[in-house]
């Protein structure tokens, strides 16, 4: 990356206080001005770096493959560039992501004496063992739901047990959602959203299995997961061991009669007698993925980090078309760069952040937020106790279609008031006194039909109660296909949407007192 100076001034701090290049520790006497690192991010650095890192050369950056290896190895490069070090010993960058594809589990069953069908009754979505269940007790639990405003698990135990539960949620006398006291879906409503979200459930209270009856979502999953079996084709990508010991399977209206004949009126919670029997046998291959981590030392408080976030990946090659991902998530990978290589200006000047910063390109989002939730439930370098904010960036190069009023320079901005409105409050002064970008908060909400507050890596910090800036532009219409292309990223916006976070970075890293969570 090129090098900027941005001051006489400054340019004379350096070369009293550098020497061959290398980076100057000691503190200056001249207070810095942010504004002053904040000019070294331009549209025409950013411009090159994602020509680059968003080219056919990187293959469209699928976890796990080519493409990919290729991208760590340009954004350590990058950081070795910079003089910027690592959290490890020597230039390692890489924290390490074991994750598995297996192969689409075919399960044997039984109930009460009669077989069931695979693809036409039942189709394993999660194996995490070899599968061989005999049992006669079941727990019905309704419409499998635990929420602090309605729980199906709040009166029985189902530590090692298979749980039934069926799709939904209950409405209240007026109409409205119990979870929520509103007519939106919820995250218990809505179609995949509500399948990540009851299998949590089920595993959180220590369910050892979870038959899960929803006729539409079967109807559209059991033909594709037939394909993929008679095709030999590997599932989906997971964390290695991420499901610990449990199996999900989805059911048809047939065999959830079989196991409870009044499954569509009842949603009582109760013990069912049958006799049931599951064997599967679970096979996976082993792949390996890579985090990229880049780390600056902060000065008065070393063990308090902010973490700056983004996904390195994006979705290969389909079908022989490469999928650049320039915005997706190509836009937050350069500029986290350039943020690093602002703060790292500051460094060489002598303005050391009071906290440190982790610079995190997090892989395999598209396959599931996993690099992300490596770092956070498995391998934290630092304690998560110590990280006080995550700043995630995804997709901030482009322009929202859908979006009729308002400014052009404008970002949506989701997370930042839910567990800190310190830190929401922060995020809006720094951006009127030094980028004016308009914040639109039009995402920012829990019940959001989009699910956006759970859809990207700043997801699983708020799982573990961190606050959280997610930045993001929308969808648009190339989202997710080919034509993500680097010369439809509106580069003035991408300037100043990282300004934007830069500008939050400082603050939050220079503040004389962490932001509180609420």
């Amino acid at each position: 990356m090129m090098k900027k100076s941005i001051s006489i001034l400054c340019l004379m701090v350096i070369l009293t206080t550098c020497k061959g290049g290398k980076t100057n520790n000691t503190k200056s006497s001249v207070p810095a001005n942010p504004a002053d690192y904040a000019k070294t991010i331009t549209q025409e650095e950013l411009k090159t770096l994602l020509y680059k890192y968003a080219s056919d050369e990187f293959e469209g950056r699928n976890t796990g493959e080519k493409g990919q290896k290729m991208a760590v190895e340009y954004l350590k490069s990058q950081y070795k560039s910079m003089g910027i070090g690592t959290p490890y010993s020597g230039d390692d960058y890489f924290q390490e992501v074991p994750l598995q594809k297996p192969s689409v589990a075919v399960a044997e069953v039984s109930i009460n004496g009669k077989t069931y069908d695979a693809f036409t009754n039942h189709i394993i979505l999660i194996l995490s063992k070899s599968l061989d269940i005999n049992t006669s007790d079941v727990v019905y639990v309704g419409h499998g739901i635990d929420d602090e405003n309605y729980s199906d698990y709040k009166d029985i135990d189902v530590k090692g047990k298979v749980v039934l539960a069926k799709s939904g949620e209950p409405k209240d006398t007026n109409g409205n959602y119990v979870t929520s006291g509103d007519t939106e879906d919820t995250k218990w409503t809505n179609g995949r959203q509500s399948l990540s979200s009851k299998r949590n459930a089920a595993q959180e209270n220590g369910a050892k299995a979870m038959l899960y009856f929803d006729s539409a979502l079967f109807s559209r999953y059991a033909p594709f997961y037939q394909r993929q079996s008679e095709s030999g084709f590997s599932g989906r990508l997971s964390l290695k061991s991420d499901s610990g010991d449990f199996a999900f399977m989805m059911i048809n209206e047939d065999m959830a009669k079989a196991i409870h004949v009044t499954v569509n009126e009842d949603s009582s919670v109760k013990n069912l007698k049958t006799s049931l029997s599951i064997k599967a046998e679970r096979k996976a291959e082993e792949v390996m993925s890579e985090n990229v981590v880049a780390f600056i030392k902060g000065s008065e408080k070393p063990d308090e980090i902010l973490v700056i976030s983004a996904h390195l990946d994006h979705e290969g090659i389909k079908n022989g078309e490469v999928y650049n991902g320039a915005d997706d998530d190509g836009s937050g990978t350069v500029a986290i760069l350039e943020i690093a290589e602002a703060f790292q200006q500051a460094v060489k000047d002598g303005h050391q952040p009071k906290r440190s910063i982790l610079f995190l390109h997090v892989t395999g989002e598209e396959k599931g937020l996993l690099g992300s939730r490596y770092y956070t439930d498995m391998d934290p370098i630092f304690p998560l106790e110590n990280t006080v904010a995550d700043l995630n960036i995804d997709m901030i190069g482009r322009i929202d279609p859908k979006r009729k009023e308002g400014d052009r320079n404008y970002v949506y901005l989701i997370g930042s008031d839910k567990l800190s409105k310190e830190l929401h409050e922060l995020s809006e002064e720094v951006n009127k006194k030094y980028t004016n970008v308009e914040l639109d908060y039009t995402y920012n909400d829990e019940n959001d039909p989009n699910r956006y507050y759970y859809r990207s890596d700043h997801y699983n910090f708020v799982k573990n109660n961190i606050p959280v800036i997610f930045y993001f532009n929308g969808t648009h219409d190339d989202y997710h296909k080919p034509s993500d292309t680097p010369d439809k990223i509106e580069y003035d916006l991408l300037e100043n949407r990282t300004r934007l976070v830069f500008h939050t970075a400082w603050e939050v890293a220079n503040r004389d007192n962490r932001v509180v969570v609420d």
